[in-house]
């Protein structure tokens, strides 16, 4: 009888775990549920804030191609244009036509002819210096880098910047010099970089002599203090050999200098000249030939 009855609790107490078996799937269905309702909300709420992803933009859309050439129409789909004419082309409605080729990439690339002429110097042969004075006329010096390495580069170099486009000759003495250069037109300003001087006082050899029309670098008591201030000697002055780096001499125009020097009314001593008087270099152009 206790047998019995024994089986017969054991019967019931697996019905009830088989019973109880099933509530766990409810359970599982609701949770799925409220994930899938997370995941629907989070983007509505994307949508909300962020707005709908952007449909794609043709950027060719409303454009008329019906009269390109199939290569204009390929390289206006790939973003290139095969002429000058394009909206957003500098040289949109430029003529190009009667330009050279070297003219043509010189103004592509914003220069000009002569800037673009002007800035290939030769070290090797000889270079000149065309300095134009108003209301006088054009210098020319030849330039010796063999005496003066240093001294050319750095004129040339300023030169070809357009550095003493607008610079007068402040200091001015008849049968010595005239001096110039100077962006403060008193003697006292340079270019904002010193050189070394070339000179046998300093350590260097330059056999270049101070004589009538040798151009020579200005300087203060520091032997390395040469910037932009240069003079023209207007009769020898061989007196300033080994002291001064001179870089060159006078090949034509030494009148205009003679014309400067007997026109110039300093105002002391030292050769100081009013500033509405001082004559105004107009350019400094430097070439090969």
């Amino acid at each position: 009888m206790a047998k019995k009855r024994k089986k017969v609790v054991n019967q019931v107490s697996a019905k009830s775990q088989q019973a109880a078996a099933p509530s766990k799937r409810p359970l599982i269905i609701i949770l799925c549920i409220a994930i899938f309702a997370l995941l629907l909300a989070g983007t509505v709420a994307a949508t909300l804030i962020f707005g709908p992803e952007p449909e794609p933009v043709d950027p060719h859309a409303g454009h008329d191609h019906s009269n390109m050439t199939e290569e204009e129409l390929e390289a206006h789909l790939n973003g290139e244009d095969t002429t000058f004419t394009s909206e957003t082309d500098e040289h949109a409605g430029h003529d190009h036509s009667n330009m050279t080729e070297e003219e043509l990439e010189a103004h592509l690339n914003g220069e000009d002819a002569s800037s673009a002429e002007q800035n290939i110097i030769d070290p090797s042969e000889p270079i000149y210096a065309d300095i134009t004075v108003a209301n006088y006329g054009t210098i020319t010096v030849e330039l010796n880098r063999d005496e003066a390495p240093i001294t050319v580069d750095n004129f040339v170099q300023l030169a070809g910047n357009g550095f003493y486009d607008g610079l007068t000759f402040h200091r001015i003495m008849e049968g010595f010099m005239m001096q110039g250069g100077d962006p403060l037109g008193n003697g006292t300003g340079g270019s904002g970089i010193n050189v070394t001087g070339e000179f046998s006082a300093n350590g260097v050899d330059n056999q270049i002599s101070h004589t009538r029309g040798t151009i020579s670098m200005a300087r203060s008591s520091d032997p390395d203090s040469a910037s932009s201030q240069f003079f023209i000697v207007h009769e020898d002055s061989t007196f300033l050999d080994g002291q001064y780096a001179g870089f060159g001499y006078v090949t034509e125009g030494m009148e205009y200098v003679d014309a400067i020097c007997a026109d110039a009314q300093p105002t002391d001593n030292n050769g100081t000249i009013p500033a509405d008087q001082q004559p105004v270099i107009e350019s400094i152009v430097i070439r090969n030939s």
